[in-house]
């Protein structure tokens, strides 16, 4: 990255997932662990809702965006980065926080996996119950 331009980071969080994202200025590149976008992803709904932010605020094809991502599955990997990704915007641009905000975008998604409990097989199961 050339220091002329000034880089924005942020983080995004989604389950197990965690995306460090950095954005500047430029022609639309999108960079996801050293690979393209497409090399990473292959789901088309995955692609979409990364880009989803992008496309609210018409920065697709504005902007740079770098990103580490790690830990969880590709979904939440997509999720995580899109959370990253309207944070790093709202620096850019605080107008751009009142169309993510309303967009649900800049809300963490709290929903963990629930973790096994003793006593019983798994988070919610329980083993067969018998009288006798």
């Amino acid at each position: 990255m050339p220091k002329d331009t000034p880089v924005y980071y942020a983080t995004g969080r989604r389950k197990e997932s965690t995306a460090r994202v950095y954005v500047r200025s430029g022609n639309g590149q999108f960079l996801v662990n050293k690979r393209t976008l497409d090399e990473y992803f292959d789901r088309e709904t995955s692609k979409m809702v990364i880009k989803q932010p992008l496309a609210l605020t018409e920065m697709l094809g504005k902007v740079d965006i770098f990103v580490n991502v790690a830990g969880g599955g590709l979904t939440g990997q997509a999720g995580a980065i899109r959370h990253g990704v309207s944070r790093a915007l709202t620096q850019i641009d605080g107008d751009y926080r009142a169309i993510l905000k309303n967009a649900g975008f800049l809300t963490r998604d709290a929903r963990m996996k629930e973790r096994k409990k003793y006593g019983q097989p798994g988070a919610r199961k329980r083993f067969q119950f018998s009288k006798r």
